[in-house]
Formats: structure tokens, C-alpha cells, sequence
């Protein structure tokens, strides 16, 4: 098990202010940083440590901070970033703590929806993000289109089939998949505004007053039917949760076939950090996306 080091907790008090941590506990669950919270006399904090040398943990901040500006504290909390630094080669991210319990969806899907709506008002002319970032382990490149289609090809589907090593994906194969889904996307007119882009049930919970709380995000500018996508994929999410987003964000006629699409990112991503039975997906999304 990971723990922290003395001098790594002294300059975490020293960023803090404060002088006497009276508990540490390790959190466990996720596979890309190493997590506690953190317990002082009249406050607490969670914490994230990432030892690789990537600024994962910069790009989250960055992210927090900007869903932060579009959502309805009514609904939704976006934990708030207490501090972010750089010790000894790596990062850490101080968060506030927020006591998390799974109760219905409610809050969630509408706090989702505003955050679409909210930002959708103020949105770019341009789709993209202004600061290169992460999915999982893997780099979310930054950049803008004005061209949607153009967008989610570019940034998004051709980094991902580059790092993918996998025989069968011939150029020619590339090019049919490029071509179908530009096909697909043609006469869609996506809802500009900024998404989580990583919204599967391991990064979202609720609180004790049935709030909706979204963490670790992957933030860019982009149609808003790829959180929805995304929540699709590996379940988790109650028909609560689309009903109250369906109530403020019409479901539009195609969404399930871009949902495949739009999917087809991630499931290259898994492909490209975990190998295994996702290559065996990217063949089942590659048939789906060639049919249509």
C-alpha cells in the first residue's frame, strides 16, 4: 500500500495552514491515483497523489474549475479544488470532502442537464478545449474545430486509432470508419457545451441530501449526447437520472446510433490502456459503425 511520506504530509499542512492532521484514511477504488482523506481538528479534505510524471492531476483542476462555473449548487456539487501543488515529482490535489451515499438520481440527471444548458448559453463557436488533457491515462488532445464532425474525428477518434496496436486495423479499414461516421454525423446538429466526458457511474454519486456529486473529469467542448452516451455504456444509471435530464434536454431522433459512435472513442481508449476483451469490442464497434 501507498502512503504518504512525513515530508509529504508536512507541505500539505504547510499549503493548508494548518499544524496537526488527526486521522488519515486510504481511500481504495480507483486505478489511476492514490487517494485518503484527510482529518484536521474542524475540517477535512480528500486528497489525490499521482506519481506519474503527466499532470494528470493539473488537467483535473482545470476541468473541476470550469464545470463549476455552469452548474446549479441546487442539484449538483462539483467538489471544490482547495489546492493544487507539485512535491518531489509528484502531484497532489487537495479537494473538499464530501460524505458520498448512493440514493436516487434525481438531482444528478437534472444537475447534468444544467450544466449542459448553462454552458450550451455561453458556449463557443467552436468545439474543443483550450488546455491539453487526459482519458484515463491516455492524452485527450486540445485544440478547436468549428466543424463538429471534423472535432470528434481529429481529436478525438484518430489519437486513439494511432495508439492502437492491432493488426486487422488496416488504413483502408480506418478510412471506412472515418468516412461512415462523418456520414452519420452530417445532418446532426449537436448541442455545443461542456461536458464531463468521462461520465460513467465510478465517477458520480449523491449526498446525504440526495444532491448529485461528478468528479474526475475529462472536460472539452462538445456535443452533449456523449455524457449521455457514456452513462449508457457501462450502466449504473437509473431511469430517474434520464428522466429529470430528458425533462430539460430533449432526446433528439438518432441519439441511439451517435450513441455507438460516440462510444466507440472510449471503448478504443480501454482498448488502448487495458488490451484484453475491449480489442474484442472494437471489433463488435467497428462492425455496429460499418452497418449503418
Amino acid at each position: 500500500m501507498i502512503n504518504l511520506t512525513n515530508n509529504e504530509l508536512s507541505e500539505i499542512c504547510n499549503h493548508l495552514g494548518k499544524f496537526k492532521i488527526i486521522n488519515i484514511q486510504k481511500i481504495f477504488g480507483g486505478c489511476i491515483n492514490h487517494s485518503w482523506k484527510i482529518e484536521f481538528t474542524n475540517s477535512k479534505f480528500f486528497l489525490k497523489k499521482n506519481e506519474r510524471n503527466q499532470k494528470l492531476l493539473k488537467f483535473e483542476q482545470y476541468c473541476l474549475n470550469d464545470l463549476r462555473k455552469y452548474c446549479n449548487s441546487q442539484n449538483i456539487i462539483i467538489p471544490k479544488v482547495i489546492h493544487y501543488f507539485e512535491f518531489e515529482n509528484n502531484e497532489f490535489l487537495l479537494l473538499d470532502w464530501q460524505d458520498l451515499n448512493n440514493f436516487n438520481q434525481k438531482k444528478l440527471g437534472a444537475g447534468i442537464a444544467e450544466i449542459h444548458l448553462n454552458s450550451h448559453i455561453k458556449k463557443p463557436n467552436k468545439f474543443g478545449y483550450p488546455v491539453p488533457g487526459f482519458i484515463g491515462t491516455n492524452k485527450q488532445l486540445d485544440g478547436w474545430e468549428s466543424n463538429w464532425v471534423d472535432c470528434f474525428i481529429r481529436l478525438r477518434i484518430e489519437p486513439q486509432l494511432s495508439l492502437l496496436k492491432y493488426d486487422s486495423l488496416s488504413i483502408d479499414l480506418i478510412n471506412r470508419i472515418k468516412s461512415k461516421i462523418k456520414l452519420q454525423l452530417s445532418d446532426h446538429n449537436p448541442m455545443n457545451c461542456l461536458i464531463h466526458g468521462d461520465l460513467w457511474s465510478g465517477n458520480v454519486s449523491t449526498d446525504k441530501n440526495e444532491k448529485g456529486v461528478i468528479f474526475d473529469p475529462s472536460c472539452w467542448w462538445a456535443d452533449s449526447e456523449i455524457d449521455i452516451a457514456m452513462t449508457r455504456l457501462f450502466g449504473g444509471f437509473t431511469d430517474e437520472f434520464y428522466n429529470e435530464y430528458f425533462k430539460i434536454i430533449k432526446e433528439k431522433k438518432g441519439s441511439n446510433k451517435r450513441a455507438t459512435i460516440y462510444n466507440f472513442y472510449h471503448i478504443l481508449n480501454h482498448a488502448n490502456m487495458f488490451r484484453g476483451t475491449y480489442l474484442n469490442q472494437v471489433d463488435d464497434y467497428i462492425n455496429m459503425i460499418l452497418k449503418m
